[in-house]
């Protein structure tokens, strides 16, 4: 790897090593080394790499206690073990990618800011969104005037009930805390993106939603406790046919045999074979979240596990007027008040979140290399994380809270 860039790995989950490890290999940057707890993952994603065993760690200290081996590193570990890697990171002058949420607690936020602010690297927060075409496209749509003064956004983030199961029923985010809370880790992209088209400094936010469906008392008569040996008939959930129908190469079924466990041993024994009313989730399943922006922009974010879809669509209006997105379909409808027209516009769509990880990952890339300035800086991802805060807390408590 002479002469490459040399990036270390944080966690060894999905994220980090089946999304962000294979785009910076994919653009010739050297994994120098890898940290996950989990022994048979680790040696799992070290082999794609050809790192030896003394390029391995199962906690960061060790690694970070080698000094700057590398030239940055990606940090993608649970949730709440975003910060204290971070703050390492930066002491030891390396440049971050952090996966989001950048940390579970309001007060933790500025704690990384002081952080980045007295080191000589810089933390970019894996916002996607901001790098996919298809919002790129509606924030192009929208700085050119177009739409005239925009008066209202709404996003819709269709997590599709399949998902929802998958990642907040039974996976790592279904218990707040450990994880995030859940608009904290599913939607602080869009709370940013609700931000970067607003163009202007939140004050108000107000929340309203709770977990209505996946509860015991919501169980099927007969439901047994795992679904492999579950007779309810045509439950939508059952996780032997919505795995069982999907590849094996891909996620979400990778998600259950990494380490090297089949999905007939994942069903039969972890947790995404459990059934999904066993009481063991406690974040909601649909939430509504209202933001007034200092421009005068009311911003609606509707986030619900149920639909069909597992993407994301948008409504932008304004003076002179109004946008219609679908990004799975990579497809803007623009109306214009003033020449009565409509035109569609085609974006390219296709990847993970919409190509928005392949193009972060190309970008930060070529900030390491000194041909652009960082991607999704530290100080545009606060406000988004803000949000999120308060908007938890005027969930569950009832008030609109005011920045």
């Amino acid at each position: 790897m002479k002469g490459e860039l040399r990036v270390a790995v944080i966690g060894c989950g999905n994220r980090g090593a089946d999304v962000y490890a294979r785009h910076l290999a994919d653009l010739g940057v050297g994994i120098s080394h890898l940290v996950e707890p989990r022994a048979a993952r680790r040696a799992e994603v070290a082999s794609r790499h050809g790192l030896p065993a003394e390029a391995q760690f199962g906690h960061w200290d060790d690694f970070f206690a080698l000094g700057r081996v590398a030239d940055a590193v990606v940090i993608a570990t649970p949730d709440d073990q975003h910060l204290e890697p971070a703050l390492k990171a930066l002491a030891l002058g390396y440049d971050v990618l952090l996966e989001k949420p950048i940390c579970l607690h309001e007060a933790e936020l500025d704690q990384l800011r002081r952080a980045e602010a007295a080191s000589a690297s810089r933390v970019s927060v894996c916002h996607v969104l901001r790098a996919a075409p298809f919002f790129r496209a509606v924030s192009d749509v929208i700085r050119s005037g177009r739409l005239g003064q925009v008066i209202g956004i709404n996003i819709m983030e269709n997590v599709a009930f399949w998902h929802y199961a998958h990642s907040y029923v039974r996976g790592n985010w279904r218990s707040s805390p450990p994880a995030a809370p859940f608009i904290l880790a599913k939607s602080c992209h869009d709370l940013d993106v609700l931000r970067w088209f607003a163009a202007s400094l939140p004050v108000q936010v107000s929340s309203s939603g709770g977990l209505r469906h996946f509860r015991p008392q919501q169980a099927p008569v007969g439901a047994a406790q795992r679904c492999v040996s579950c007779g309810v008939p045509d439950c939508p959930f059952d996780a032997r046919r919505f795995y069982g129908s999907l590849p094996t190469d891909q996620w979400p079924v990778t998600v259950l045999t990494a380490g090297g466990l089949s999905l007939d041993e994942a069903l039969e024994s972890g947790p995404y074979g459990e059934c999904v009313y066993l009481g063991k989730n406690n974040v909601p399943d649909h939430q509504v979240v209202t933001v007034e922006f200092g421009g005068g922009v009311q911003a609606e974010l509707t986030v619900s596990a149920f639909t069909h879809n597992n993407t994301r669509t948008l409504k932008v209006m304004g003076s002179h007027g109004e946008l219609r997105g679908h990004m799975d379909r990579g497809e803007l409808e623009v109306h214009d008040f003033r020449q009565n027209t409509r035109e569609v516009i085609e974006v390219d769509a296709g990847g993970n979140h919409g190509g928005g990880d392949r193009v972060l990952v190309a970008e930060w890339v070529a900030y390491l290399r000194g041909m652009a300035g960082v991607p999704t800086p530290l100080s545009e991802s606060l406000d988004s994380h803000r949000m999120a805060f308060a908007a938890e807390r005027s969930r569950l408590e009832g008030v609109k809270v005011r920045f």
